[in-house]
């Protein structure tokens, strides 16, 4: 991907033409009520844009036009290669605006435009890309029931689809879910989160671009009650694909009760364990790890590693290491390649987490800067500490010191969630033996990560519900199965 200095970054920022209205049925609109709400830059606290705040009107007139076009069969019913053809081609056009999406990402998130060049926009090709080339590789099936029937289990897509993004990986999180959305052959209404609507509305207008017919890719930027709710709760919508906290998934579940039992899949919220045992090699490998773990992204990531749980015979080694790579991680203007880690979200959030600061025993950070927080790691954490059991989504380490792997394991194992986890050990079969027992989605062995689009993820208890993001498993989500049975009983006299 591009590389762009800090100039580059700020002269692409100053070209850019913001989206400033909802995306519906092949075109931009303003919000019934014209209400508009302000998205803000993070690291500065100006106003980028007013946006429209779409509502309960704007959800009907999204859903019935993403109906239309469903029953229309303008997408559902291309043929594969075909809508193959056009998400591929849908890719290469966010390739050729990568500069321009990811200084948009940046301002409207707070993200370091290293990542968004680096991570963000490379990963959101590449999953758009791979759904589109599974399109036409992924066969139904015929059902073992003998010479007198055939049993076909087809797959369909589902309808419409809503799907209900968070704010710390708008791009990316777009792509986990319009990829196999699409690649299925569905109409899908886009529900940005409020602090980053931008990105999601200049991808609507590069899909129109790319072929994908009008009503096939709405989007709907809004507040959660006043457009997540509705639709949440509209008749027409037959699914809904959140990321976000557990309380908002949560909500979604009842709204799926309170109307027409839509099918819900959640991924939620995680307080991760990284598992260091006294045999882990490779010291300054691990706290590289470590750090990227639990400060990528400001620590606004569902699957950083918030738990340091380390074996006492190696802690004091372990954070050594730790301290030298965390002092590493530059924290400042989002628009300086230079920099590792931006501005939190926004003032509500950036309050938050500046609460935790003084809650333990800081031997890193500790401080903000405005909306920048340094990365801060806290030693001598029990395992039932607040700072051990709440998900904090900031740039927090809490170290926990356990005795054997055991202990270690239990101590994982402690929580309402079940997202991700790492395990470090030279011993391959203790490694395995503890990933194994420890009740996560994901869970990595002597590094840290989240598998990659060939994988799928998602998490156990609170971390998640009805289904996966990512790998081939994610299109079953958006699909439907259907039994076709057809009676073959010969019921002539002559036999074959």
């Amino acid at each position: 991907m591009t590389t762009l200095t800090r100039d580059e970054c700020l002269a692409i920022a100053a070209g850019l033409s913001l989206p400033r209205t909802a995306f519906i049925d092949g075109g931009f609109r303003a919000a019934a009520s014209g209400a508009q709400f302000a998205t803000v830059n993070p690291a500065t606290g100006g106003t980028l844009a007013e946006v429209s705040a779409c509502g309960a009107d704007d959800v009907d007139f999204a859903a019935s036009k993403a109906r239309e076009a469903f029953e229309q069969g303008r997408w559902s019913r291309l043929a594969p290669a075909e809508r193959k053809a056009v998400l591929i081609r849908f890719a290469k056009l966010i390739k050729r605006n990568a500069p321009e999406l990811a200084v948009l990402e940046s301002l409207d998130s707070g993200k370091p435009i290293k990542d968004c060049l680096e991570i963000d926009l490379p990963e959101t090709i590449n999953t758009l890309i791979w759904h589109a080339e599974a399109i036409d590789k992924l066969y139904d099936q015929s059902a073992p029931v003998g010479d007198n029937a055939l049993a076909i289990i087809a797959r369909e897509p589902i309808g419409v689809v809503g799907l209900v993004l968070p704010w710390n990986f708008p791009l990316l999180m777009l792509a986990w879910k319009i990829g196999p959305a699409l690649a299925a052959g569905n109409s899908v209404i886009v529900k940005p989160a409020e602090q980053t609507p931008l990105t999601a509305l200049r991808v609507a207008e590069l899909a129109l671009a790319a072929g994908v017919p009008r009503g096939v890719f709405n989007v709907l930027p809004g507040d959660g009650p006043g457009c997540g709710e509705p639709l949440g709760l509209h008749p027409d919508v037959d699914m809904v694909s959140f990321t976000g906290s557990t309380e908002t998934g949560r909500r979604f579940l009842r709204y799926a009760a309170d109307s027409n039992l839509k099918k819900i899949t959640l991924e939620c919220g995680g307080k991760n364990p990284a598992i260091v045992l006294d045999d882990a090699e490779d010291l300054d490998a691990v706290a590289a790890h470590l750090c990227n773990a639990a400060f990528w992204n400001m620590g606004e990531n569902c699957s950083a590693m918030s738990r340091l749980i380390v074996h006492e015979k190696i802690k004091d080694a372990v954070l050594d290491k730790v301290l030298i790579h965390a002092r590493q991680w530059r924290t400042g203007d989002p628009l300086d390649p230079g920099n590792h880690l931006g501005a939190l979200i926004d003032s509500d959030h950036l309050a938050k987490v500046s609460g935790w600061l003084g809650s333990g025993d800081a031997i890193l950070g500790g401080t903000a800067d405005g909306p920048f927080v340094a990365p801060t790691i806290f030693d001598n954490v029990k395992p039932d500490d607040p700072l051990a059991r709440d998900e904090i989504f900031g740039p927090i380490l809490s170290v926990i010191t356990v005795a054997s792997v055991e202990e270690a394991v239990a101590v994982a194992n402690d929580t309402d969630y079940g997202l991700a986890a790492s395990v470090f050990s030279a011993n391959g079969k203790t490694a395995l033996r503890a990933a194994r027992a420890i009740r996560a989605g994901t869970v990595t062995v002597n590094c840290y990560g989240e598998g990659d689009i060939t994988t799928p993820f998602g998490g156990y208890k609170q971390s998640g519900f009805g289904g996966r993001d990512n790998s081939l498993h994610a299109h079953d989500q958006y699909t439907e199965l259907k039994t076709l049975w057809v009676d073959l009983t010969d019921t002539s006299t002559d036999k074959l």
